[in-house]
């Protein structure tokens, strides 16, 4: 395997607050190109500030890609970032109507991929490059004397070789999507459950191109926010023309009630008329209900069986011909092994966002808006954005990221009173829950 060194080898000036001067050669680097990540890039590109954004995928956006079917439950005007629409309006981009509500496609077709075009960002996005780690030059993670003087080092995988770059400052925004949760209600991943992987989705299917999987099957869907709520809804849409299709929801809350959601009190429309849709399938019978229900194992004969408590007696469920759990996604901090960060043991967030955004405590709406300051790692210049910023907790929302690299983009530029300040206002909401992607 061949390693290539690129960009300068210049190390980083230390400051006051031990972030790297604007004078240093040697960009920001943006991990990850969906809609924080991007938007990181057009905030540093508007700023002057030299980046590169590396993105694993095969296109700009392709975590989106994979539930692009998928309807979001916020407007266009909580989905772009100031500055990246301020760049986008300077060309003869059609700029959506902001009341009207993007799928998955249109965020990536009508937004981001517009985005990556611009001159200001284009030549510095690069594409199948995979972060494999990140480390400090000439240190790692036990190494302390001149750290905040020495540039990062990513080492990214391309087409089966290593390649090195280095930045004087690294946004993660690589977000949870394609990390999720297992079946199982505490959190642990059995063989039984990775030996069924070709009849479970881990996201919300498209099941109108995929009907034959569903149709006419028993199907349980697993997991008690919208990213389920919309699994259920695809699913029953095909009960009209293959009635035989039966679909169990299954579920840890004490009542079904409480996955509802505020209904006609959510200031985000489109969510709440997931919560009241779902409701009518229930009364109806579309939809069985399985709840209180801890799973404690699967099992794979010609049928699945699902094993666990129901109000505290032993149950298993069986029959079943496919499942898809919606359970949520957890971070992966493998790449950042080497680096010094903070993480809380209990939601794997960013540590000082931990009590804000205690899904016990708060949904999307009650999160208060932070920047620069909370985001602060011990490993100076480095932030952790977006979704993954918030590890488990399932209260993210879009325009929570874009002010968070808002305001690590002016720290790195040198404006601290900008970074400071908070320029977000978030919509009052219901119970709140991961949505398609965990960014919307």
């Amino acid at each position: 395997m061949k390693t290539f060194k690129i960009l300068n080898q210049s190390s980083c000036c230390e400051t006051a607050t031990g972030c790297c001067t604007t004078e240093s050669t040697l960009p920001v680097a943006i991990i990850g190109a969906g809609p924080v990540g991007l938007a990181a890039a057009a905030q540093l590109a508007a700023r002057k500030q030299a980046f590169i954004l590396l993105e694993a995928g095969t296109e700009i956006g392709a975590n989106i890609r994979s539930w692009g079917h998928v309807t979001l439950f916020s407007p266009w005007q909580y989905n772009i970032d100031a500055a990246a629409k301020t760049l986008l309006e300077q060309t003869d981009w059609q700029v959506p109507n902001d009341e009207t509500i993007p799928t998955g496609n249109e965020i990536i077709d009508l937004y981001l991929k517009p985005l990556a075009e611009l001159e200001q960002l284009k030549s510095s996005i690069y594409i199948n490059h995979r972060v494999i780690t990140i480390t400090r030059g000439n240190n790692d993670k036990m190494k302390s004397k001149d750290r905040n003087t020495q540039p990062f080092v990513l080492y990214v995988e391309v087409g089966g070789e290593t390649k090195i770059f280095e930045a004087r400052a690294v946004i993660d925004a690589t977000g949870t999507w394609g990390n999720p949760n297992p079946a199982q209600g505490n959190g642990v991943w059995l063989p039984t459950e990775k030996t069924l992987h070709e009849r479970i989705d881990y996201h919300i299917p498209n099941v109108e191109a995929n009907a034959s999987l569903y149709a006419n099957q028993k199907v349980a869907v697993i997991g008690g926010g919208h990213s389920a709520i919309n699994s259920l809804l695809n699913l029953a849409g095909l009960i009209e023309e293959a009635p035989d299709t039966h679909i169990t929801w299954i579920l840890r809350k004490e009542r079904v009630d409480m996955a509802y959601g505020g209904g006609q009190n959510d200031e985000l429309a489109a969510r709440g008329a997931l919560g009241t849709r779902i409701r009518e399938l229930v009364d109806t019978g579309k939809v069985e209900v399985v709840t209180p229900f801890f799973i404690s194992a699967l099992k794979e004969a010609d049928k699945i069986s699902i094993m666990g408590t129901l109000r505290g007696e032993n149950t298993v469920l069986e029959g079943f011909d496919r499942l898809i759990v919606n359970t949520g996604s957890r971070p992966d901090y493998s790449m950042n092994g080497e680096l010094r960060i903070d993480v809380d043991a209990v939601t794997e967030s960013v540590t000082a966002l931990a009590s804000l955004i205690d899904p016990n405590e708060h949904s999307c709406g009650t999160v208060e808006a932070h920047g620069e300051a909370v985001l602060r790692q011990p490993e100076q210049g480095f932030y952790i954005v977006g979704a993954k910023s918030y590890g488990r907790a399932p209260t993210f929302l879009m325009a929570t990221g874009y002010e968070q690299i808002r305001s690590i983009a002016a720290f790195l530029a040198g404006d601290v009173e900008s970074a400071k300040r908070v320029e977000l206002s978030l919509p009052e909401t219901g119970v709140c829950n991961s949505g398609a992607g965990g960014c919307c």
